[in-house]
């Protein structure tokens, strides 16, 4: 891998302070190549494990937009939209479900998320990412602070991208069950949305449940001076006796860690500014202003909107989750084969096309008392489906795994905090705006989307450099051979050598 080589051949000669720790010298710096693995079974359990957190995160992303859509649970909390609802039932109408109340409810379970990630640095740093995790099976938002970091950190450097990738499919797989069970409580009247609403307890308690057997991955062991548990650790989920290279790599990281007693400050220093502005506010921002999690959120009360039936919608958004679930698995064979910035960037040319055409469609052929073509609706799916193709391999994955493995020691609780904290914080907003710009926008809310993407494909195209197969403890090198992100680096090498 050409960016693995780069750092290889990047040569420093004297020892210099990097992040409030020392950096290593050359020779320490090539320890990468020394690293040896195995696919062990103790590894494997440890990481389906470890994304069973995404299934609870995917639940409830899956589970809230399709209650929304139910006339029973709309005549129990929101009898005057069921009412419009019913009045214009047989018209298509771009603000059939705008109001602000009901969206609360889907984005009011983010902004609670956004709350408790401010705890959730302490958790992972005092107590360790496993701990976080059991936290999480019983307040989901925690853990989803750790199952990223969690991975990323189990992964040997060269497969990190397919592991990390476990969160992602199993977070698709939480929407798209949570889309089948909404498809069958619907018909349970008058009480089925209660029963997808309770069915959250199974993903969480076999979180919990597993969680309790879950191995501390050896980076936290490192940072919490548990040494000998972190070398057997080490040697289990590597499965060869053969760590010393790797281990030490952790130890010194853990060096530079310790001398950081603010890590949120430190995050903010001039020196971290690439992770800054490309793992904790960009990327995860990015991910949100696609508007994928719109379709996701609403993909039923939006299929509806487009004069779809009330099953049919339900059988709509959940082809559209099927192909989530596609996007998730064929991302887990490309992360580590195309890398990261291929596939944000390839994805980002398609998005933005899909986006104009459904666009440009709907200004022409839908609204104002226009009925949709069912033939055209149809076409209207497959779009949607190709759209959800592409950012569950791209965007999807890409914005947890790039943040989770670009972050030194030092900052990568906090870091991941505020990563989750972004992420969250634009899921609520999105939520709670795009019922009302459906509305007031109508197809102009695709097309504005379709912006955002573009705009999101350019912040790849310049700021992020390739992250694959680069051992996690020496990502922050690439900031050096960056021609933006090395000038932050460079400045702050100039100061600690005068």
């Amino acid at each position: 891998d050409q960016s693995y080589k780069d750092i290889c051949s990047y040569r420093i000669t004297t020892c210099t302070t990097m992040a409030g720790g020392v950096l290593a010298d050359e020779g320490a710096l090539k320890r990468a190549h020394l690293y040896e693995h195995r696919i062990t079974a103790y590894f494997i359990f440890a990481c389906i494990v470890g994304s069973l957190g995404g299934s609870l995160f995917g639940y409830d992303l899956g589970v809230s937009g399709g209650v929304t859509s139910m006339d029973d649970f709309l005549i129990e909390f929101f009898p005057g939209i069921y009412k419009r609802k019913q009045k214009h039932m047989h018209e298509t109408d771009y603000c059939k479900y705008d109001n602000q109340i009901l969206t609360l409810f889907t984005s009011s379970l983010y902004f609670a998320g956004l709350i408790s990630t401010f705890g959730a640095s302490y958790v992972t740093r005092i107590y360790g990412r496993r701990g976080s995790i059991l936290v999480g099976s019983v307040s989901f938002f925690l853990g989803g602070v750790a199952v990223p970091l969690y991975l990323s950190e189990m992964a040997p450097a060269k497969i990190r991208g397919t592991v990390n990738q476990l969160f992602q499919l199993t977070t698709c797989i939480g929407i798209l069950v949570a889309n089948l069970i909404n498809y069958k409580t619907d018909q349970i009247h008058p009480w089925g949305w209660r029963l997808s609403l309770g069915l959250a307890v199974v993903p969480a308690t076999l979180m919990f449940i597993g969680g309790l057997f879950l191995p501390e991955t050896p980076n936290s062991l490192v940072e919490q001076g548990k040494l000998e548990e972190a070398k057997a650790v080490l040697i289990k989920v590597r499965g060869t006796n053969n760590i010393e290279a790797e281990f030490q790599d952790l130890v010194e990281a853990s060096e530079a860690a310790r001398a950081v007693k603010n890590p949120f400050r430190n995050l903010f220093a001039r020196r971290n500014r690439p992770q800054l502005v490309i793992g904790a506010i960009g990327l995860p921002a990015f991910q949100q202003l696609t508007g994928m999690n719109s379709i996701l959120f609403y993909a039923p009360v939006m299929f509806q909107s487009l004069g779809f039936g009330g099953s049919a919608s339900l059988i709509s958004s959940t082809m559209t989750n099927a192909a989530l679930v596609i996007a998730a698995i064929m991302s887990m064979y490309s992360a580590d084969k195309f890398g990261r910035r291929f596939l944000l960037l390839e994805a980002s040319v398609e998005m933005f096309c899909y986006m104009v055409v459904v666009g440009v469609t709907l200004a022409l052929k839908f609204g104002e008392g226009k009925e949709l073509p069912k033939s055209l609706g149809l076409v209207l799916v497959i779009l949607i489906c190709l759209f959800v193709l592409a950012y569950g391999r791209s965007w999807g994955p890409m914005g947890w795994l790039v943040p989770s493995e670009i972050f030194p020691l030092e900052t990568r609780s906090a870091g991941q905090s505020v990563v989750v904290c972004v992420n969250l914080f634009f899921t609520a907003l999105i939520a709670q705006c795009f019922l009302v710009s459906l509305c007031h926008l109508k197809y102009g809310i695709f097309l504005l989307f379709a912006g955002l993407v573009f705009g999101m494909g350019s912040f790849v195209y310049f700021l992020l450099p390739e992250t694959k197969q680069v051992p996690i403890e020496e990502v922050y090198l690439l900031w050096r051979q960056h021609w933006l992100w090395k000038r932050y680096v460079e400045d702050h090498d100039e100061k600690t050598d005068q």
